[in-house]
């Protein structure tokens, strides 16, 4: 299938404007959410899972291969993750305000590179709606997360002060605790003015602490286990930087972090001349260095979910070595094709198998 798409599915999409395309995935995928026959075939044939379930963060993955956030922003089409292959999956980026995102065209192709620039800046329908529209699929199954776990990507509001930050965050973790196996802070997008400030020592130890605490505060009223916290950061850091943000997430006794967002940085050749965050193929070797980093500073304690560039298997593969708990893709799929996450599974399954590695 992967071969099929790569072939004849992947050069006549090419042709097509890459948001239009998008827009097409979604709904196709929206179509098997919405098809529960089709969606329970889908997954019968194409969900992988391992011999014992994957537990990280205190949660059980049926593998470990996820669908990253910014692919389905808006919770429309995240029911149908399983049926193609993955794991979990990761909806949003949410703010609490609904927001257009930046002007387009704002998704731009480079194939020979197999890369993505994108400067979207959170197109979103605001957290309210979101949670609504997450309330009505739950009303009718409280467990359709429990095949494939859903994470929630927060983000801040792009007209909001970085002052005013903590709230922005806070407004959208109270609108959509309901409905998270885990949530993902996003302080790492290269497309929204003065965001990744907040990875900074002067804004990330306040906005994780008041996250932090509306997390136990809401555990302990409710009766129920806290939400896992995971913190989403750049791969432009320097070590130093990342060893500031590590120390906050020791000090909260957060879940883990994901590794990492796309990149400001550019390949030497070819050009690439649009603005905005690289993904893709390119993005890989910073994303494992910065995996590899994290776990070796860690003593591979801290949970890490490695993202950035997997566009062969034998690259998942390099990240589960470098100290990644879990796997995501996006890019990947866009060039290897809608069930590109079984074929990553299955490949990893060598590993939990014990039979290499």
């Amino acid at each position: 299938m992967d071969v099929f798409y790569e072939k004849f599915m992947r050069p006549v999409l090419f042709t097509q404007n890459p948001e239009f395309a998008h827009e097409m995935a979604l709904k196709a995928m929206h179509f098997v959410s919405v098809v529960p026959p089709l969606r329970k075939a889908m997954e019968y044939l194409n969900l992988v899972q391992t011999q014992k379930p994957v537990k990280v963060f205190g949660l059980e993955f049926p593998n470990r291969v996820g669908l990253a956030a910014g692919f389905d922003k808006d919770a429309y089409v995240w029911r149908a993750a399983a049926a193609f292959g993955f794991g979990h999956v990761e909806i949003g980026t949410v703010s609490k305000l609904k927001q257009a995102g930046n002007p387009k065209p704002r998704i731009f192709r480079y194939p020979s590179e197999e890369a993505i620039v994108n400067s979207c800046g959170f197109p979103n329908d605001g957290a309210e709606e979101i949670s609504k529209r997450l309330a009505a699929v739950f009303a009718k199954n409280p467990n359709i997360t429990k095949k494939c776990p859903l994470g929630i990507n927060i983000g801040k509001s792009k007209i909001t002060p970085l002052e005013e930050a903590a709230e922005d965050y806070l407004f959208s973790f109270n609108a959509l605790a309901n409905f998270a196996d885990f949530f993902v802070i996003n302080v790492s997008s290269p497309n929204t003015p003065e965001l990744r400030k907040l990875q900074g020592k002067e804004f990330l130890p306040n906005l994780l602490g008041a996250v932090n605490s509306a997390n136990a505060d809401r555990a302990k009223k409710l009766g129920v286990p806290r939400i896992p916290i995971i913190l989403k950061i750049a791969p432009d850091l320097t070590f130093s930087e990342i060893d500031s943000i590590l120390s906050v997430l020791f000090e909260l006794k957060l879940d883990g972090i994901c590794a990492t967002n796309t990149t400001i940085a550019r390949p030497d050749k070819p050009p690439m001349e649009k603005v905005g965050g690289m993904s893709g193929a390119p993005l890989f070797d910073k994303s494992l260095e910065i995996v590899k980093y994290i776990a070796q500073a860690t003593d591979g304690k801290l949970p890490i979910i490695g993202v950035g560039g997997i566009t062969a298997a034998e690259r998942a593969g390099e990240m589960m070595n470098a100290g990644a708990s879990l796997v995501q893709i996006y890019s990947g799929m866009i060039y290897r094709g809608p069930f590109y996450a079984r074929s990553i599974a299955k490949s990893l399954l060598w590993r939990d198998c014990n039979w290499v590695g």
